[in-house]
């Protein structure tokens, strides 16, 4: 009698041992799906590298990319936008303002920017333009293509030169949401109190 007290106890203690493995299996699998997920589908984070989004962005600052952003609608003019150019050797990531959107002209001239020949009035406070590039004539952006500028205006290597050039949808990565050291939500930084 005791005996088989003692093997169905062993048995029921495998048993639990087993069930235990298999959530402890499932737990582990879960963990990893949802931090593949959460990498390469949600956030990323990653540093600003030179001067060229001054005074929005200086170098070295951490920046938190939401990648959801743009899975659910189109960038928007004035939006930071994270991408990576396509063809490019490199494998830094380039933070730049969206200024012209798909099928719009854009062109550089006396120091300000034209969409479509009307003159912007930027919502944030950027300098005249001294280097217009390719801008000095007007540019045609094509249904999957976007213009974009540093707000460090003349120090800034983008959509102005033929080595960054227009910006495809498919390279952007997503949008340049929080500056994680000084805290603030890059929409809100740098902006033109006058054009409020």
């Amino acid at each position: 009698m005791n005996l088989y007290f003692e093997e169905e106890s062993k048995r029921l203690n495998h048993k639990k041992i087993w069930k235990e493995a298999i959530i402890w299996i499932i737990e582990i699998a879960l963990v990893i799906v949802i931090a593949y997920v959460t990498v390469n589908y949600t956030v990323e984070r990653t540093t600003m590298i030179g001067e060229s989004m001054n005074p929005t962005l200086q170098e070295g600052d951490k920046i938190l990319i939401s990648k959801l952003s743009y899975r659910f609608m189109e960038p928007k003019r004035y939006d930071v936008v994270v991408f990576k150019q396509s063809g490019s050797e490199h494998s830094y990531y380039n933070i730049k303002r969206v200024i012209g959107l798909p099928g719009e002209t854009v062109q550089i001239a006396n120091g300000n920017i034209y969409i479509n020949g009307e003159q912007l009035t930027e919502p944030i406070a950027v300098e005249a333009v001294n280097i217009y590039g390719l801008a000095a004539e007007e540019i045609q952006l094509d249904e999957n293509e976007y213009f974009v500028l540093g707000d460090n205006r003349n120090n800034s290597e983008d959509s102005r030169f033929a080595n960054v050039g227009n910006v495809l949808s498919d390279d952007i990565i997503g949008k340049a949401w929080i500056r994680m050291n000084n805290f603030n939500f890059i929409d809100k930084i740098n902006r033109n109190k006058e054009v409020e």
